[in-house]
């Protein structure tokens, strides 16, 4: 399995008067950079077989975004992505066939987590996702066995990717 994590773009801030942590809508220029982003990503990675995304409107809109990019990907929602369990996203993942290349977009710090979790590094922090960010993880036995890291990307690098 490959696996492409994304951590969503840019939403309004925690504690906006009248908005809820959990309705919290991307910026118009978070979707204006990842919408950039998103179009070098699918430059650099082939079209994932499946798009997972945690449910809340910041996740789901950046995934749209992504799979608006890749064109022709089925996007499901994740519920499992939205929580803060490592073990919850790897359990989803065991759902999957293990020859598939999956994206998944999702939150810190459990994106972090994850990665740390696949790549056996004890410090996760030192693996935080930038709103926007992106990592391929090659995971060659499935999502119960340490994976490999391909790359790991900031957003504004996957921007400057439009020059090449």
């Amino acid at each position: 399995m490959k696996l492409l994590i994304v951590r969503h773009a840019a939403a309004v801030p925690r504690g906006t008067p009248g908005v809820r942590d959990d309705d919290r809508p991307l910026t118009p220029r978070g979707t204006a950079t990842f919408r950039a982003a998103a179009t070098r990503l699918a430059r650099i990675v082939a079209r994932p077989d499946l798009l997972l995304t945690s449910p809340p409107p910041r996740a789901k809109a950046t995934a749209e975004i992504a799979a608006s990019a890749f064109k022709r990907i089925e996007l499901r929602i994740e519920p499992g992505l939205a929580g803060e369990s490592v073990e919850g996203i790897v359990g989803a993942l065991r759902e999957l066939p293990p020859a598939q290349t999956v994206a998944i977009v999702g939150h810190e710090p459990v994106l972090s987590a994850l990665l740390a979790h696949f790549l056996g590094a004890p410090q996760p922090e030192r693996l935080t996702f930038k709103k926007g960010g992106a990592a391929l993880v090659d995971l060659p036995d499935g999502p119960d066995a340490p994976g490999k890291l391909v790359w790991f990307v900031k957003p504004r690098i996957l921007r400057a990717l439009a020059d090449y």
